[in-house]
């Protein structure tokens, strides 16, 4: 699983940080010295993929260079109800300040991960793997794409800038008469070198899918809003028509739930984008107990 790039996802902490503490932590200055010192345990209330360690770390380092955390549950591992997730020592006062911050990031991401990785056992048993899609919070991006790699998921493009997607949108001002203007289109993407991938969409698999698998040098054929019966017809045509080798590869999207994500996933799938697993994750309950 590649890492957190902690770095590049500093703006968004220390955004987080400012509009939370302002001029000060009134309440814990009134009521803590700066010398007293505590421990705190950091506990999941509830069965979770763990996400955001490094970060939690992070923020404790930017409130108190003093506030020392030791991970006892690394991201991407599961934790039991009442699990000690982190043991936080330093001043009472500073860890008390940095709370709600570092629980933010943690529930959230965490939430991402254990979203993730129910999606991800749903489709075990078939070769479809579930990726995220660009439906994110803005100033996320990152973090969210990793929580989903630490739920087991997979990364589609990061932005408009390192994989290539032609939709349905971009092929319909192409006109009816569409494969050899797509054809030559698609031989120039192949020259744009940090291309991680050629995607085309297609709605109809009668209509344009068939078209589609005859042009070389597509990576993907992104199958939106299709339903079962579509996706075994896709999967048939393609494995017809490109033989052994079965690339390009097929992506289901659109409207993709836990309820029909296994159904899905025995099509014959190779790849199914689910923007849920980012917008629609509901944070965890994870609370910090002295």
């Amino acid at each position: 699983m590649m890492k957190l790039n902690i770095k590049k996802v500093l703006p968004i902490i220390q955004l987080a940080i400012e509009e939370d503490l302002g001029k000060g932590d009134m309440t814990s200055e009134l009521l803590f010295k700066d010398s007293t010192t505590a421990k705190y345990d950091i506990i999941s209330r509830e069965e979770i993929v763990v996400c955001g360690m490094d970060v939690v770390r992070e923020i404790l380092k930017r409130y108190d260079k003093r506030l020392k955390l030791r991970v006892l549950v690394n991201d991407g591992q599961s934790a039991y109800v009442g699990a000690r997730l982190g043991i936080i020592e330093g001043p009472l006062r500073s860890m008390l300040t940095a709370e709600r911050v570092m629980l933010n990031f943690l529930q959230r991401l965490s939430g991402i991960a254990t979203t993730t990785r129910k999606y991800v056992r749903a489709v075990q048993g078939t070769k479809a793997k579930i990726y995220d899609t660009r439906k994110t919070l803005p100033g996320w991006r990152i973090l969210e794409k990793y929580a989903v790699r630490c739920g087991g998921g997979y990364n589609h493009r990061l932005g408009l800038y390192d994989g290539i997607l032609i939709k349905d949108n971009h092929i319909a001002q192409l006109g009816k008469n569409f494969q050899p203007k797509l054809k030559k289109i698609i031989e120039n993407a192949r020259k744009i070198k940090h291309a991680k991938f050629i995607a085309v969409e297609v709605d109809h698999v009668d209509h344009q899918l068939n078209y589609v698998l005859d042009i070389p040098g597509i990576d993907i054929v992104l199958l939106d809003n299709m339903g079962q019966w579509q996706l075994k017809h896709a999967v048939d045509m393609r494995n017809e028509m490109c033989g052994k080798d079965k690339k390009p590869l097929l992506e289901a999207s659109g409207n993709i739930t836990l309820t029909n994500v296994s159904a899905i996933a025995q099509c014959g799938i190779d790849r199914i984008a689910v923007g849920a697993i980012t917008h629609s994750a509901t944070a965890v309950d994870i609370g910090l107990d002295g």
